[in-house]
């Protein structure tokens, strides 16, 4: 059997999702992985899930909503909540690694002539035209707001991605839309996405719902997401993700899970 399967060919980006090919056959069965039950305690059920078909998806962590001098700063927005994540995150992500749990993040990156971009979009970032929009410069940095490639789109320096994450960009407030990110989710076999980042109540929720409606299966970290909006859209965005999207957990009950793996 070992030698027969010497001579096939391996078609397909990850383990449990390939096919075996020779000049003969096609074998379309596509080896399972082991299941790897990871039991966590959430809200308003416990769960467990497989983590061998299991991805933590992080969102926006980027210059432009975190650091000084980004672009959220520059427009009088505290952004100071929006770096909340990044302690329990540079935690998590790199127990998710050990866990050979994937970590994406997917993020903001506009093209330079906005054709990626819509005017709806546009208004969404200055209602009123009076204000620094998506891919003007931040004159504190010299960056474009949250351009590909510039300063205000890089991910914080302190969560520091590693070599084996994947990156995802995005230029809507769902990550699903119009990226190839349902693409390599379902190419890799992950099932159940765990979700961070930033904002919570619109580029996270918008992904979550849009992961939802897909069939993932999807558990919100909530100390490792934030947002600038009022408390009352915090509240907001939990009770939806409770009734109606998934469910709610904590990094510390998360990272409590991946030890006992």
């Amino acid at each position: 059997m070992v030698a027969e399967l010497n001579k096939k060919r391996v078609m397909g980006a990850a383990e449990g999702c390939q096919w075996l090919v020779s000049s003969e056959e096609v074998d379309m069965t596509r080896v399972p992985r082991a299941v790897r039950p990871m039991r966590v305690n959430a809200d308003p059920q416990n769960i467990v899930v497989d983590a061998s078909k299991t991805a933590l998806l992080i969102v926006d962590m980027q210059n432009d909503f975190c650091t000084q001098g980004g672009w959220l700063d520059v427009i009088g927005v505290d952004y100071q909540r929006d770096r909340g994540p990044i302690e329990p995150l540079s935690q998590l992500v790199p127990e998710c690694r050990a866990s050979r749990i994937p970590v994406i993040w997917l993020n903001w990156g506009v093209r330079p002539d906005l054709l990626n971009i819509s005017p709806s979009v546009l208004h969404a970032h200055s209602p009123k035209g009076e204000r620094i929009g998506l891919n003007e410069q931040v004159p504190t940095q010299g960056s474009h707001v949250l351009r590909k490639g510039d300063w205000g789109a890089a991910i914080v320096d302190e969560l520091n991605p590693g070599s084996q994450d994947i990156h995802v960009t995005k230029h809507r407030f769902s990550g699903f839309w119009d990226t190839e990110l349902d693409s390599i989710l379902r190419n890799m076999g992950i099932t159940t996405l765990f979700f961070g980042g930033v904002n919570l109540d619109q580029c996270v929720l918008s992904t979550f719902q849009d992961a939802t409606f897909l069939g993932y299966d999807c558990i919100l970290v909530e100390d490792c997401s934030a947002t600038t909006s009022p408390e009352y859209c915090i509240q907001a965005t939990l009770y939806n993700v409770n009734l109606l999207y998934g469910f709610v957990t904590q990094s510390d009950e998360l990272l409590k899970a991946l030890a006992l793996l």
